[in-house]
């Protein structure tokens, strides 16, 4: 048995001469490879433990044709990323399911169109097995990019697929936004509120749409003076409540697009002297612990499982990923999550 020198980094030859296996052997083994009966796959692991071999990543390339990396594409300035607890609640979700596979998690980030070059010759070059993509807008290139680019990819929210019409067949995962967006403006029709109004998000996101759809499926026939739009940020939930007051003194309860939104819109309400929920009952989306909480009155809003999501993205892909290498097992299907309204002081 080859002698390790006290302090060296054991070596492949070292893990096969413990195992009492073939360099090869050992080599398929701790790469990845297929092929090795299971007690010899016992004996080389248990070599491996013992003398803390760490494996190679580039032979381990070699051998399975997986990098171990995936990359995240986030379709949004980072400014907004980092002031958004959303993407931080969904990109932790993302990394628990990454690394309980050992898989490396490679942020991609996307500060304006100039960037989409610089993310194509990246996802081209073989540095990440696949690509989880979301906050997608209407026109987004990135789904085209991922198809050129010839990656397993999952999308986090429902594209649009007036954009890219042939990648239909990409899972995605998202939440029940209508249905989340119903739930929140027939509890504010209970409580007897007549003038609801509505505050947007960017109408080039899925999910602003399927929130404004929820909300005139049950005011069918809504005075368009009662809603807003806004961007999914804290200003712009100030800057759209502030016109609906102007516009409409007579409202009676909102509901908000986002829980960013909704603290935005609670700011102005208390600045303008508006008792919440006496005379304006407020209801957010998302349920975000750091921000529904934390408003003064505490957050009525709908609850989506974010950082869940992230972990289904993560463990669509990995199935993908897995059925493309063993040709087993079915393709991965989308997969929406259902909302549910969390009752708090804010109506």
């Amino acid at each position: 048995m080859p002698e390790q020198s006290p302090g060296s980094r054991p070596t492949l030859e070292a893990v096969a001469a413990r195992a009492g296996v073939s360099r090869a052997t050992a080599s398929r083994v701790v790469n990845g490879g297929d092929g090795v009966r299971k007690p010899l796959v016992d004996k080389v692991l248990q070599a491996v433990d013992e003398l803390g071999y760490i494996p190679n990543h580039a032979a381990r390339t070699l051998v399975t044709r997986r990098t171990g990396a995936v990359a995240v594409v986030i379709a949004e300035p980072e400014i907004r990323i980092f002031s958004d607890p959303f993407f931080s609640q969904q990109i932790r979700g993302i990394s628990k399911e990454l690394t309980a596979h050992d898989t490396q998690l490679v942020l991609l980030l996307v500060e304006g169109p100039g960037d989409f070059d610089r993310i194509a010759r990246y996802l081209s070059g073989g540095h990440v097995d696949g690509a989880l993509a979301f906050s997608l807008h209407t026109d987004d290139p990135l789904p085209a990019i991922t198809r050129r680019a010839g990656i397993p990819t999952v999308y986090g929210g429902r594209p649009s697929w007036t954009a890219d019409p042939g990648d239909q067949a990409v899972p995605y995962v998202d939440a029940d936004n209508r249905g989340g967006a119903r739930l929140a403006v027939q509890y504010l029709r209970d409580l007897g509120r007549q003038r609801i109004a509505h505050i947007g998000g960017p109408p080039d996101q899925t999910s602003a749409v399927d929130r404004l759809d929820g909300y005139r499926d049950v005011l069918v026939d809504v005075d368009p003076t009662l809603v807003a739009e806004g961007a999914f940020t804290v200003e712009s939930g100030e800057r759209a409540m502030a016109e609906l007051l102007d516009r409409r003194p007579d409202l009676d309860a909102v509901f908000v697009a986002n829980d960013l939104m909704a603290s935005g819109a609670l700011r102005v309400l208390r600045e303008r002297g508006v008792a919440v929920p006496e005379q304006v009952a407020l209801v957010g989306f998302d349920d975000m612990d750091s921000v529904a909480g934390t408003t003064d009155p505490p957050l009525t809003t709908v609850n989506q499982d974010i950082e869940g999501q992230g972990r289904l993205m993560a463990r669509l892909l990995l199935r993908g990923l897995d059925r493309d290498r063993t040709g087993n097992g079915p393709a991965p299907e989308s997969v929406v999550t259902p909302t549910t309204l969390v009752r708090r002081a804010s109506a």
